[in-house]
């Protein structure tokens, strides 16, 4: 009898410890695994593209045309007064400043990257360019930092030879500054023409000249051409990719960067590419 009741206990102990001992799920985190990476997807889904400024600061388009909304009337001011074209004036703080969101633009209100140079007499800040802790102007307002720019190139005999260009001719203007070396960047002409075209800028020199504004229509534009020899090349279009490109073309995206020696992923309008 004892035997049988400890037998008794025994099993009724098995029971209770099977009832009340939590289960294992295996499929609990897979599945909130799953989850997060499917919010993840729809988070980064319809994402504007990323423009990489000079100040190695990744903004969104919406973020350039606020830039372009917030500062375009003080851009055809100094168009006015000082003989700039707005749209070239606008090209050059959105690429110079990143749209706004760049260190020295949040730090010290240069939206243009105009150092302190020995005439300089104002406040400073130190900031890493072509050499460590370089020096770079400081403007209580943005404003300031605009109208500098404007005396900045109306000051210096070096960039005289623009004022001669057409007010209308953002391309002569892009392709001016950099020959006067205002950038070392042997691709900054065509990054200037890239905003311009792509947000549409030269509306504001038409607008100050009185003149009407003619968009740029990508599609009447050559999208192949050939070169003297063997080599083909394609020219770049308003929504195009690399990968784009690649696919059309049945690259990898490596070996396109590989042909046209690139070394991020960033392109241009009107930017011509080899592909074969």
């Amino acid at each position: 009898m004892f035997k049988k009741n400890l037998l008794l206990f025994i099993l009724l102990t098995l029971i209770s410890c099977n009832a009340t001992k939590s289960p294992i799920v295996t499929t609990k985190k897979g599945s909130g695994k799953n989850t997060a990476y499917s919010q993840k997807n729809k988070k980064y889904k319809g994402r504007n593209e990323v423009i990489e400024s000079t100040s190695r600061t990744v903004v969104t388009n919406d973020v350039v045309n606020g830039y372009v909304l917030q500062y375009k009337d003080i851009a055809m001011s100094n168009m006015k007064t000082y003989g700039i074209p707005a749209s070239i004036i606008l090209a050059q703080g959105i690429l110079e400043s990143g749209a706004g969101r760049g260190k020295l633009a949040e730090s010290a209100n240069n939206h243009f990257g105009i150092k302190c140079h020995a005439d300089w007499k104002g406040d400073s800040v130190r900031h890493d360019d072509d050499s460590s802790q370089e020096c770079f102007r400081k403007y209580d307002k943005v404003s300031e930092s605009y109208r500098d720019h404007a005396l900045f190139l109306k000051g210096k005999v070096r960039y005289a030879s623009l004022f001669e260009l057409d007010k209308d001719d953002y391309q002569a203007w892009a392709k001016g500054l950099r020959k006067a070396g205002y950038a070392t960047d042997p691709r900054y002409p065509d990054k200037l023409i890239s905003y311009i075209e792509r947000y549409n800028l030269g509306q504001y020199d038409a607008q100050v000249l009185g003149t009407n504004y003619v968009p740029v229509e990508n599609q009447n534009r050559r999208i192949v051409v050939r070169n003297s020899g063997n080599d083909t090349f394609y020219e770049v279009q308003k929504g195009d990719t690399l990968y784009s490109i690649s696919k059309k073309y049945n690259l990898l995206v490596d070996d396109l960067k590989q042909k046209n020696n690139l070394s991020d992923n960033t392109l241009f309008v009107g930017q011509k590419l080899k592909v074969k």
